[in-house]
């Protein structure tokens, strides 16, 4: 009886078509996530002026003067005031490497955000020091790097830019007072009318009434790649309220053996309660943290370098 052989062209055609798509999908997913991520989409190209014009709030106009020196500098325009200092802890690879600013403002209006370029939308960036130099800060951290993600209520310098509810909020009132809130609960607009100045979406709280909120090395800030998980040691950057226009900002320098080790979500509550906070937040951190002050950053950033970011809080000369 003839042998009969079976041809493998078909199983062949199917792998090589299977293969196709998959390297298809790897494809469309390369794109998709550049498009996402990395290129620039700017939806208001020019937000000095839409803010001018959108604004409810005309903040007050002051002039900060320098009457200070090195570290423990401040300035202050006899109101307005911003000192900043360097803590270090530890020794060795258990190094901690700290910058505190103590802000006390004449009016919360005085605390400004700012977008990089001057531009709204995703993936804009600058470095922290550009955009306070673009704004003529003589104070200036990190934002919560609102570009890389599209949820979170957008609330910047009384005027709204997204309405996205996602998580635990900051928000700042034109009262001076600061809370944390849950943004799932509440509307941009509600909040603008209840007198929000400014927002941030990036967490998790800190502290809460004074003390320690338990559980936060669990939080999860968003599902985006790279973005999710935000435990263990890492350069930090944090707000925190000691009382009415009262703020105390610490940014933490990590990942450089002997400098700073950087520090937990658990210690860097730690840190805001010993500084007086009665509430605090965590922002945007790793390579993104950064303190600018009196015409230079003051900290390390952990990339060797400044990395860019999609906005800054400030305090305009």
């Amino acid at each position: 009886m003839p042998t009969k052989t079976r041809s493998r062209r078909p199983l062949r055609t199917a792998f090589l078509a299977g293969g196709l798509a998959l390297a298809l999908t790897a494809v469309g997913a390369t794109a998709w996530a550049t498009d996402r991520f990395l290129i620039e989409h700017v939806e208001i190209s020019d937000v000095s002026s839409y803010e001018a014009e959108n604004s409810s709030v005309d903040p007050t106009d002051t002039t900060v003067t320098e009457t200070g020196a090195v570290d423990g500098d401040t300035y202050s325009d006899g109101e307005t005031s911003v000192t900043v200092s360097q803590v270090v802890s530890g020794s060795g690879d258990d190094t901690l490497t700290y910058y505190v600013a103590d802000v006390v403002l004449s009016e919360a209006t005085r605390l400004r955000s700012a977008f990089a370029k001057d531009q709204y939308g995703e993936n804009v960036t600058e470095t922290t020091s550009g955009i306070a130099e673009d704004n003529d800060a003589v104070f200036a951290i990190n934002g919560d790097y609102y570009g890389f993600r599209d949820s979170g209520i957008l609330i910047r310098n009384g005027v709204v830019y997204r309405d996205s509810p996602a998580r635990a909020g900051l928000a700042f009132y034109t009262d001076g007072t600061v809370q944390v809130y849950d943004e799932t609960t509440t509307t941009a607009d509600v909040l603008v009318a209840d007198g929000v100045w400014n927002t941030l979406s990036f967490g998790p709280a800190l502290v809460l009434d004074g003390a320690a909120v338990g559980g936060i090395e669990d939080v999860e800030v968003d599902t985006n790649v790279g973005n999710h998980s935000i435990q263990g040691e890492q350069p930090r950057t944090a707000v925190g309220v000691i009382d009415e226009n009262h703020l105390v900002f610490v940014v933490v320098d990590g990942r450089a053996e002997g400098y700073s080790r950087g520090a937990t979500l658990t210690e860097l509550a730690q840190i805001m309660t010993d500084l007086g906070a009665q509430t605090a937040y965590n922002l945007d951190g790793g390579g993104s943290s950064t303190m600018f002050f009196d015409g230079e950053v003051v900290n390390r950033p952990s990339n060797g370098g400044e990395r860019g970011t999609s906005d800054i809080l400030y305090i305009a000369e």
